[in-house]
C-alpha cells in the first residue's frame, strides 16, 4: 500500500510538472536590446525614396531616375545598378528559378505543410544599419544564426544560402540546410520576390526550426535563394527578410505560406509583437508581450484593413507645428501602411505640401530626386491621423534624413506617387507600434 501511494503521488507531481509547464513557458519573456552597427554606410535619401516607390510598384518620377544616375557622391556604382535594375526589368520572376530536378535536393528528406509548433514569449535585438537605413535582428534558422531585416510590409522569409553562387554569395553569412539537422525541402515549392528598387530573390522552398530572441517555431517556412539581384549582395549586412505582414503577400507557390508570427501567434501570451525602434537609442521587437514602460500613457488601438496583406489603416487630417499652435487640416481620406521595411515616410500629396509649405527654403530638387532644405533650418514637428482613433507626432529633428551636398539635405517625409501612404522608420522613430495578430489592430503611443 505505501509503495501505491508513493508511486501514485510520485506520477501525480510528474503529471502537475508537465501540464503545468506550459503556463510557465507562455509567461516568459526575453528582452535583447538592439546594438549599434558597426558598418556604417551613411544615408542616401534619393535611393531610399526610390527602393519605397519600387517596393509598391509605384510609377517612378523621371526627375528621381535621372537625379540617381546623376549622383556619384556615394556609392554611386550601387546607384547605377539600381537604375538599371529598373530599366532592364530585373528576371527573377524567370532568371535564375530551379529546375524541377533542383527541387528536392539528394540528401534531405521530404516535407509536407502542416502547422508548426512555438513557445513562450520574446524579444530580438534590432541592430541599426548605414545609420538608421535599416533595423537587422539575429534570427537562427536550424542553429545558424543570420542577421535579417524584419519587414512588417511582405511575407516571405527568405535567406541567402549555400544554394548561390560564390560571387552571389559574396561575403554575406549564408544559410547551409546540410548543416542543419532539421532542414526539410518543401517539395514542389519555390518563391519568387520583388523588392523596393527593383531588387530580387528566387529559389527554393523548406521546412525549419526558426528561434527568434527565444520564441521558436518547428516547421517554419524558409525560403532559400538561389539567385538574387546585385543590389542585395552589395548589402553585405543583410542576409535576407523576414516578412511581418500578413500571408496573402507570401510568394511561395503552389500553396502560400504563414509569415513566422501567424504561426507562433496561436501559443504566445498575448497574440502581437511590438517594434520598439529608436534613433541612435536601443530598441527591440518583442513578441507576445507588451513593456508599458516604453511608451507614455495608453496605447491607442486603430483597426486595421488585412485586404490587401498590409498593416493597413486610414489617414484623413495632419499639422504641423510651427510654434505659435497647431490646427489639423481635414485632407482626403487616405490609406497608410506601418512598414518597418521602408525607411522613409511616404505621405499624400497634401500632406507632404502642407507640411514642406512651412520649411523656408523648402523645395522639390529635380537635380537631387525629392524635397530637399536648407540642413540649418529647424524642422517642425508633424502632425498625422491614424485611424481616426489617434495624432501621431513625428519629430522633426527625424524628419531631417540626410545631408546630400553642401547645405542641403534631404527629407525623411516625401509624397507618394500612388494611391498607398508608406510610413516607414522615420515614422517608428517617434512611435512604439504593437502588431496584435489576435483582433488586427495596431496600438499606438509616443516612446517614452
Amino acid at each position: 500500500m505505501r509503495f501505491l501511494l508513493l508511486s501514485l503521488l510520485v506520477f501525480g507531481l510528474v503529471g502537475q510538472w508537465v501540464t503545468g509547464a506550459p503556463t510557465r513557458i507562455q509567461k516568459r519573456t526575453f528582452k535583447v536590446e538592439r546594438v549599434r552597427n558597426q558598418y556604417f554606410k551613411g544615408r542616401h535619401g534619393p535611393k531610399e525614396l526610390f527602393k519605397a516607390y519600387r517596393k509598391y510598384h509605384m510609377p517612378l518620377p523621371p526627375a528621381l531616375l535621372e537625379a540617381l544616375r546623376n549622383q556619384t557622391n556615394r556609392d554611386p556604382s550601387a546607384s547605377t545598378a539600381a537604375v538599371e535594375d529598373v530599366q532592364t526589368k530585373w528576371e527573377g520572376q524567370n532568371r535564375g528559378r530551379p529546375q524541377p530536378q533542383a527541387l528536392h535536393p539528394p540528401g534531405f528528406p521530404e516535407a509536407q505543410p502542416e502547422p508548426a509548433t512555438s513557445q513562450a514569449t520574446g524579444s530580438v535585438a534590432a541592430i541599426p544599419e548605414g545609420n538608421d537605413i535599416e533595423y537587422l535582428a539575429p534570427v537562427d534558422i536550424g542553429g545558424q544564426t543570420l542577421n535579417l531585416d524584419f519587414d512588417t510590409g511582405s511575407s516571405d522569409l527568405w535567406v541567402f544560402s549555400t544554394e548561390l553562387s560564390r560571387n552571389e554569395a559574396g561575403r554575406h553569412q549564408v544559410f547551409n540546410p546540410q548543416q542543419s539537422v532539421s532542414f526539410q525541402t518543401l517539395r514542389g515549392h519555390t518563391f519568387s520576390i520583388q523588392y523596393g528598387d527593383g531588387s530580387g530573390a528566387s529559389g527554393v522552398v523548406g521546412l525549419d526550426v526558426v528561434n527568434i530572441g527565444g520564441v521558436m517555431v518547428d516547421q517554419q517556412a524558409v525560403e532559400l535563394a538561389t539567385k538574387v539581384s546585385q543590389s542585395f549582395v552589395d548589402d553585405v549586412e543583410n542576409n535576407g527578410l523576414l516578412g511581418l505582414a500578413f500571408s496573402q503577400l507570401n510568394t511561395v507557390t503552389p500553396t502560400k505560406q504563414k509569415t513566422f508570427f501567424e504561426n507562433v501567434l496561436p501559443s504566445l501570451a498575448e497574440p502581437l509583437f511590438t517594434a520598439d525602434l529608436r534613433h541612435d537609442a536601443p530598441g527591440a521587437y518583442e513578441f507576445g508581450r507588451i513593456d508599458a514602460s516604453k511608451f507614455v500613457g495608453d496605447l491607442a488601438w486603430i483597426p486595421v484593413n488585412k485586404t490587401r496583406g498590409f498593416w493597413q489603416f486610414s489617414t484623413s487630417s495632419f499639422g504641423v507645428d510651427t510654434g505659435s499652435g497647431l490646427a489639423l487640416q481635414t485632407t482626403p481620406t487616405g490609406q497608410a501602411i506601418a512598414d518597418t521595411g521602408t525607411t522613409l515616410m511616404v505621405v499624400s500629396q497634401e500632406i507632404s505640401d502642407g507640411y514642406y509649405s512651412k520649411v523656408p527654403g523648402a523645395r522639390n530638387d529635380d537635380g537631387i530626386g525629392g524635397m530637399t532644405f536648407p540642413c540649418d533650418t529647424p524642422l517642425p514637428d508633424l502632425f498625422v491621423d491614424v485611424g481616426g482613433v489617434y495624432t501621431a507626432r513625428v519629430k522633426g529633428e527625424d524628419i531631417n534624413f540626410s545631408r546630400v551636398q553642401g547645405n542641403t539635405c534631404f527629407g525623411g517625409v516625401q509624397p507618394t506617387t500612388g494611391d498607398l501612404q508608406i510610413w516607414g522608420d522615420v515614422f517608428f522613430k517617434s512611435q512604439f507600434v504593437a502588431f496584435n495578430g489576435g483582433n488586427n489592430t495596431l496600438g499606438m503611443a509616443q516612446h517614452a
